[in-house]
């Protein structure tokens, strides 16, 4: 299993996760996801998650 993964929702990078002693702690790529930025995520599947609803209520 990886320690870091790229987040991506469709075509736009949404960020990085980075697994630490918690989960996995979300870096945001761009301002558009800043809200995400520090979050602890029990998968990375859970981030890309979060990260599309975030799109979706823009």
């Amino acid at each position: 299993m990886s320690d870091r993964y790229i987040i991506e929702v469709g075509s736009q990078q949404a960020g990085i996760v980075v697994r630490g002693p918690d989960g996995y702690r979300f870096f945001a790529a761009s301002p558009r996801f800043q809200q995400l930025e520090g979050r602890i995520f029990r998968t990375p599947r859970d981030a890309e998650r979060a990260a599309a609803r975030l799109l979706e209520a823009a």
